[in-house]
Formats: C-alpha cells, sequence, structure tokens
C-alpha cells in the first residue's frame, strides 16, 4: 500500500512532534506551521519544511484555515493531519480541504458535524439503542421548558452548551432557584464562544467515573476497540491524569460498553481514530459523546495494546484496511499518563508561562515523555500550558504507579510552576491508589489537605537544585535534589 508522501500538521508542540514522528518512520515528510511567538518551538525544526502561519493569536495563525490550506497548496502536501485542538473537530476545515482535494486524516465532515452537537449525537445514540443520560431531547432556549425538564428527571441538573467542548458554560444547578440564572449565563456563553446559544438539560451524575474507548474504523467496514481508559481525574471539566485499562473494569462490563462504542461508530459512518466517552455511575452508564479527532491520551492505549494510533490514521486515510481483527487485540499490563502543565495548583491552576531555565525529563524502563519543550524555551501564554505528557507503563497497575512517582520526582522543570506537586499528591493518595477516583476528585478534602505539603517539597527541591547548579555542580545538585524529594516521600508513606 502506497502511504502519502508529505504530509502538513495543522498544530504545534508535542502533538505536532508526535505525527511526525509516526511519519519518519513511514518515510513520509512532514511540514510544519508555526506562529511568530512558536517561532524556536521544536515541531518547527524536527519537521522537513516549516512556514510561518501567521501572528501568536490562534484566529491568525493556528485557526487560519485560509492560510493553512495556501500553505498545503504550495508545499506540495497531500494531506493534512489536524492532531488535536485547534481546528481537530472543526468540520468546515474537513470540508474545504476535501474541496480542495487534500485528504484530511479524520473523520468525514459530515460525520464531525454531527457528532458536534451534543444534541444530534445524543438522539442517534438513543436511536442506535446506547445508552444515554436523561435530559432534553432537543436544545432550550428560555427557563420555562428547561424547569419542565429539570422536574421530570430530578435535580441537580446541568446545563450544557449544545455546541461546546471542553466543559466551556457547563453549569451544575441543584434546585429550582438557580436554573433561570443558569440558562440565562449558558446562553450568553455558548454564543460568545461558539456563536450557537443552544443549550440542553441533563441529569447531573453527582460522581461519576469518566470512562472511554478508543475506536478505529476503515472505510471498508471495518471497526474494532481498543479497549478502555479511565479519565476521570480532571480540573475544570479537562483531564489530569489518564489510565489503561479502567482499574474497576469487569470482563461483563467491558464487553456491555465496547459494544455500545462499537454501536456509536456504525451508527455514525465512522473513520478513521475516535473516542467514545461514557459516565459511568452505580453500575450504569451512560454516552456523552465523541471526539472525532486522536485523544491526548491516545498514548496510554499504545502502551497497553503496542499498537501506534497515528501510523493506523495515516494508512486509514490513505485507503487501507485495518490490518487486525477485535480478536487480535489484547491488553498486556497497565498504563498511566499524567498531564504536565505550567500552573499553579495552589492558585486555582492558574496558567504561568514563563522561561525554562532548567529542565531534564525522566527515563528508565517503562517510561515515555511527550513533550515540544527545551531548556531556554519560553512557553507562551497564548496556548494550551501544556508542557509534557508523563506516561509510566508495568506490567501491574501498581508497577505503573511506582514508575510513576520515580518519574516525577526524576523531573526536573526550573522557570515556571507546574503541576508536578500535584501529581506527586495523586500518586500517593490513598484513593488513587485503591482506583476509587471519580471527575470530583481533584475538590475531595484528602486531595486539598495534602497538596501544600508536596508544593512546599516540590519548591524546596527546586531551590536545592537551582542553588547547586549555579555553583556549577550538576551531579551533585541532581542528587541533593532527589535526597529531598525522597524525604518527603518516605513521610508520604
Amino acid at each position: 500500500m502506497k502511504y502519502f508522501d508529505k504530509i502538513l500538521i495543522a498544530n504545534r508542540g508535542e502533538i505536532a512532534i508526535r505525527v511526525m514522528r509516526a511519519c519518519r518512520e513511514m518515510n513520509i515528510e512532514t511540514v510544519a506551521i508555526y506562529s511568530t511567538a512558536d517561532k524556536d518551538s521544536l515541531h518547527v525544526k524536527y519537521a522537513d519544511e516549516a512556514f510561518l502561519v501567521g501572528e501568536a493569536p490562534p484566529s491568525k495563525s493556528y485557526l487560519n484555515m485560509d492560510r493553512i490550506i495556501d500553505i498545503a497548496r504550495k508545499s506540495g502536501s497531500e494531506a493534512v493531519h489536524p492532531g488535536y485542538g485547534f481546528l481537530a473537530e472543526n468540520h468546515r476545515f474537513a470540508k474545504y480541504c476535501q474541496d480542495e482535494g487534500i485528504t484530511f486524516i479524520g473523520p468525514s465532515w459530515e460525520t464531525i458535524r454531527a457528532m458536534g452537537s451534543k444534541i444530534e449525537s445524543k438522539q442517534t445514540m438513543k436511536d442506535a439503542g446506547v445508552p444515554v443520560v436523561p435530559g432534553t431531547e432537543g436544545g432550550v432556549r428560555d427557563s420555562e421548558t428547561a424547569r419542565a425538564i429539570a422536574e421530570e428527571i430530578g435535580y441537580p441538573v446541568i446545563v450544557k452548551a449544545s455546541a461546546g467542548g471542553g466543559g466551556i458554560g457547563m453549569q451544575i444547578v441543584d434546585d429550582e432557584k438557580g436554573l433561570e440564572a443558569a440558562i440565562q449565563a449558558g446562553m450568553r456563553i455558548a454564543e460568545s464562544a461558539f456563536g450557537d446559544a443552544t443549550v440542553f438539560v441533563e441529569k447531573y451524575l453527582v460522581k461519576p467515573r469518566h470512562i472511554e474507548f478508543q475506536i478505529l474504523a476503515d472505510e471498508h467496514g471495518n471497526v474494532v476497540h481498543l479497549f478502555d481508559r479511565e479519565c476521570s481525574i480532571q480540573r475544570r471539566h479537562q483531564k489530569l491524569v489518564e489510565e489503561a485499562p479502567c482499574p474497576i473494569m469487569t470482563d461483563e462490563l467491558r464487553e456491555r460498553m465496547s459494544a455500545s462504542a462499537i454501536a456509536v461508530a456504525r451508527a455514525s459512518d465512522y473513520t478513521n481514530a475516535g473516542t467514545v466517552e461514557f459516565l459511568y455511575s452505580e453500575g450504569d452508564y451512560y454516552f456523552m459523546e465523541m471526539n472525532t479527532r486522536l485523544q491526548v491520551e491516545h498514548t496510554v492505549t499504545e502502551l497497553i495494546t503496542g499498537i501506534d494510533l497515528v501510523k493506523q490514521q495515516l494508512a486509514i486515510a490513505a485507503g487501507d484496511s485495518l490490518p487486525f481483527e477485535q480478536e487480535d487485540l489484547s491488553i498486556r499490563g497497565h498504563a498511566i499518563e499524567c498531564r504536565i502543565n505550567a500552573e499553579d495548583p495552589l492558585n486555582n491552576f492558574a496558567a504561568d508561562p514563563g522561561k525554562i531555565v532548567r529542565y531534564r525529563s525522566p527515563g528508565g524502563p517503562g517510561m515515555r515523555v511527550d513533550s515540544g519543550i527545551h531548556m531556554g524555551y519560553t512557553i507562551p501564554a497564548t496556548y494550551d500550558s501544556m508542557i509534557a505528557k508523563l506516561c509510566s507503563w508495568g506490567m501491574t497497575r501498581q508497577e505503573a504507579i511506582a514508575r510513576m512517582r520515580r518519574a516525577i520526582y526524576e523531573y526536573v522543570i526550573i522557570g515556571v510552576k507546574t503541576t508536578l506537586p500535584l501529581h506527586h499528591a495523586i500518586m500517593h493518595n490513598r484513593h488513587f491508589i485503591a482506583g476509587d477516583t471519580h471527575t470530583h476528585f481533584l475538590q475531595e478534602e484528602h486531595i486539598i489537605k495534602t497538596l501544600t505539603r508536596y508544593v512546599r517539597e516540590e519548591e524546596t527541591r527546586i531551590q536545592t537544585l537551582a542553588a547547586s547548579l549555579r555553583q556549577g555542580k550538576e551531579i551533585a545538585a541532581i542528587t541533593g535534589a532527589l535526597d529531598v524529594y525522597m524525604k518527603g516521600q518516605k513521610k508520604a508513606q
């Protein structure tokens, strides 16, 4: 099978590098785009060619469809990989590519459009027999309709933007008193963020787990799942820790949920890589949404299956059939991903952009670090604050946790505040160790209580390291920093 000769990656940072690595192994040339804020980024240096796409604001660069298509034409790119975020789930961009004779590496624009509407996708799944959370059949634009629905399904309820994503505009309502204000605010936010004021109301599950299934589907009708991921640890509805497989998954539950995931893919005429997301509560699961793109957490699925999802995306987009059937796939071991962000976890996760003055990533058995960061790089305030995806693998979940703990204390990032102390706290938390997590895990007292101490220990470690580095004693600095950190670990245990 002949694949593409040249691909443009319409994204930046670690995901652009991730796609380029797969392309390099497949002998495919790559084209990077970059904004003025990203001229010194690693993805620019890694690509075979790189083109300035525009100024720093996303609307003038990574969301500038006309400019990106123009670069694709000029560079002779046959296909575009959108990564995740930016234009990855924009059906207009997928159609633009198609109209210009450029392959969009992802599902069809029609599928993206259908699954991008929470109301339309929910109805499609309901028709296909997939369980959905009770709520409005369609969108609402007035509080009277919302009140009637809320009374029928029972409080608490959640108000969501129909066209939204990333938790934008979501509001939890505990009783009738707060419903009208939530509807009005939700409509304003939805109109401002997505150009569509439609909202919907559904039953709010108090402490659900967020479980998702990775799907691959080719153009020849073959659909498989690559098992499950647990993504319950979140802040502001965005994931921080993911693992595969889900620690509470049973053979019976996996059989039911995976059958629903396959049904979702078939009902939406899906092709390429996608993720079907469910909420799980008290023995029942409900379809939440389908992400019509590669997920940030695809790494943990790759670690437990041995399958390169990006290579599969490229092969499917080129018209190839899946090289395996469901019975060929199996789970080997356990994997965990921690998203390391330039954020202050003690200040409501406020972003902390700035210059990385010292950077040393961990390694060793069972570790994978996906990052677009290097020493001296300045993390811009314009984009997402993720520094790296730190991933561990072990034959057991306990070994994966132990390796993640070890990697966290090996990780050296000086210059910005990071979420490393938070992940340190999570990896030592008895509820996490027991697999007892849910979507409100970070709000629980047992995390908040211990976080300050871990942050202080990290600050002490960094101060020790920085002082030794100023004296030119790098080996002593690393050793001293690890001693400080290990003392904190022993206290935690």
